[in-house]
Parts: C-alpha cells; structure tokens; sequence
C-alpha cells in the first residue's frame, strides 16, 4: 500500500493541471478507480466521483482537491513537474493520491466480504485554487442523491509532526473575500497638480484608514485585511487619474464579514468626499469559512482518541473552499503534518511522501470504520 500511495502521488506530481482544465489528472484518476467496481462520474467538468454501494441507507463521502498552481518549480526531484510554470505547490497531489489508495483497499475490502457501516462516496474536485469547484460540485445534488450524512477532507500542513492528525471544533479556517478598490480621478502634468484629483493617493489614503480601522479592532475579533497590489498612473511626472488596489478581507463569523466591509465602504465614501476621486469597492463572494460541525467532531475525537487526533490550538487564516461542503452535510476537515517544510504555495515545497502518505491512508481507512 505506501508503494501504491507513493507511486500515485509522483505520478500525479508531474502532471499539475490547473483551475477545471485537468485532462491528464482526471483520466489518471479514472483508470485507478474504474477497474474497482465503484460507480465512477463526474459531475462536472474536472472531477470524478467513485460510489461504492454498501447495501447502507446513509454514505460517508471523502474528498480531494486535485488542481494544483501556476508556480515554475524549483525543488530538484526526480519526479517534478513536466507542466512548465504549473506546480503542485500545495500537496494536491498527496491529497488525490490517498484517497486513491483508500478507495483501492475499499474494493479489496468489500470484494473479500468484509464490509462498511457507510456506503461510501470519494469526491475528486478541481478549482480548489480558483474559483472554488466545492461549491459547484454541492449545487449539482451528488451529496443529497447518495444520501450523504458525513464528510471528511484533509490537508497536509506545514509545521505539525510528520504523520500528525490536528482538527478543532468549530471555526478552523477563515472566510475569504477579495477586495477591490478602482477610483477614478483626473490626471494632468504636475506643474498642474491643484488643477487634478490624484486617484494614487486617494488610493493609499483609503487602504491607510482601512488598515487604522482594522488595527483597532479587539483581538478577540479574528481577521486579516492585507493589500498586494497598487497600480496607478502612466508616468511620473503626471497626476494619476486612476489607481487600483487589490487586497483580501479574512475572517470568520458572517457578522464580523458585513462590519468590516460596511466600515470600509463607509472610508471610501469619505475620501471620496474629501478628495474629489470616484471610489468604487467591491468584495468577491470567496468561501465560507471552515467550521467543523461539533457533533461529527467529537464522534471522532471519542472514537478514536486524542492519540490518533489532535487538538488544533487557534483557528488559521488561510481560506479553503472544503466550506462548499460544511454549508450541506456534517463535516469535518483535518490538518495531516508534513514537518518543517517551506510554505504552502511555495516553489521550493518539499515534504517526506514515503512517511507522510501512510499515515495519511492509515487515518482515513479508520474514517471508513467509525460508528
């Protein structure tokens, strides 16, 4: 088994794909899942679905992400990418590859006439990375039409024990909104300057009283509000008409979402009082937070004991569209550690897959056998 999972995760390595464009990535994982006897489908463009029928009126779904993102690699491996520019920076791969070898020992499993108290569903899914493929996989109704009660998803995460499983009750990962300021001023030559509306610094005005605003807040009130991206102007020597500024609003509770982003539509309202400028924001619809439903959380907890998974602190602000999932069914995501790696995202991400993969399987198949 941990040479299958291994074998799977490499070949998958080299073939990052991104967004729903996964041709290669989709038909790997349909010719390891259709020789197992599992009704295998995709319910939209770029995923595969396996169901496995139990016999059960109820069904325990699993989930991977398979999209991986464009960053050149730079990590040397034997196995690295042969997509130029794309990567799996982000342990997509090791994600797919376990829930490929999950469902293999499930086939063997059932085919030795040794059964489960679920039926059971694995979810492939692309657009993680993107535009959130959880969210369209939801609306199709696959939950609901395989009578779906609980669903379990991983992560691998840097900076926890090789092999180790964390999760938390409750809020586990922050809600993501993209926020975008486009103003609108009106350019002439700097000799000129009182005659303009400088949009850079009505710009800079507005992101300084966004960040004042934001540092205020208690520190019981979880967020994050950070600005990338400034562009403004077309040369140096003239007042900029128009500037754009790209930044993310994190959080979790809905209520601290719709505070912040009033207060923020509020500064612009006032700077464009003040300066003159147009200033139009807008906030993407991003992804629900992680919240891990309590209930299904405990059961695990009791079950299998603080042993097999532990208690994650504080909730992370980094943002993952498993949420899609929680909106519909009981569930709950978990972090599997990979060491003291580089970050997530980065091109030089590289992790131990012959220790951590094993016991990435070892802990899902323990899902399967839950009460």
């Amino acid at each position: 088994m941990s040479d299958t999972v291994v074998q799977h995760r490499r070949t998958l390595h080299r073939i990052p794909e991104l967004d729903d464009q996964l041709p290669k990535t989709v038909a790997y994982v349909r010719s390891v899942l259709e020789p197992l006897g599992a009704k295998v489908f995709s319910p939209i463009p770029g995923s595969v679905c396996a169901y496995f029928d139990c016999g059960r009126q109820t069904t325990l779904a699993l989930r991977a992400d398979m999209d991986a993102l464009p960053i050149p690699e730079c990590t040397g491996l034997p196995y690295c990418s042969e997509h130029q520019g794309n990567m799996h920076a982000c342990g997509h791969d090791g994600h797919t590859a376990i829930e490929l070898s999950v469902a293999q020992w499930v086939a063997r499993e059932l085919a030795e006439g040794r059964d489960f108290p679920r039926n059971i569903l694995f979810v492939f899914q692309p657009a993680e990375e993107t535009t959130g493929g959880a969210g369209r996989l939801c609306a199709t109704g696959v939950l609901n039409a395989h009578r779906v009660e609980r669903l379990f998803g991983l992560h691998l995460w840097p900076g926890v024990p090789v092999g180790r499983v964390i999760t938390r009750p409750g809020p586990m990962m922050a809600r993501s909104n993209e926020v975008t300021l486009e103003v609108v001023g009106k350019s002439v030559h700097v000799s000129r300057a009182q005659e303009g509306l400088d949009a850079m610094r009505a710009a800079t005005t507005w992101m300084e009283r966004v960040y004042a605003y934001a540092d205020g807040l208690p520190p019981e009130v979880l967020r994050v509000v950070q600005f990338g991206q400034l562009t403004a102007g077309t040369v140096r020597n003239a007042v900029a008409g128009q500037a754009r500024l790209l930044g993310t609003l994190r959080t979790y509770e809905t209520s601290v979402t719709l505070a912040m982003q009033a207060r923020m539509r509020e500064l612009a309202a006032e700077v464009a009082t003040q300066t003159g400028c147009t200033l139009q924001l807008h906030f993407s619809s991003g992804y629900p937070a992680v919240w891990n439903h309590e209930g299904l959380y405990e059961s695990v907890r009791e079950a299998l004991g603080e042993d097999v998974v532990g208690r994650l602190d504080a909730p992370v602000l980094a943002a993952e569209d498993f949420s899609f999932y929680q909106e519909a069914v009981p569930a709950v995501f978990f972090f599997l550690g990979v060491g003291q790696t580089e970050e997530l995202h980065s091109p030089k991400f590289v992790w131990d897959d012959e220790t951590v993969l094993p016991a990435g399987v070892e802990f899902v198949k323990r899902l399967t056998r839950l009460p």
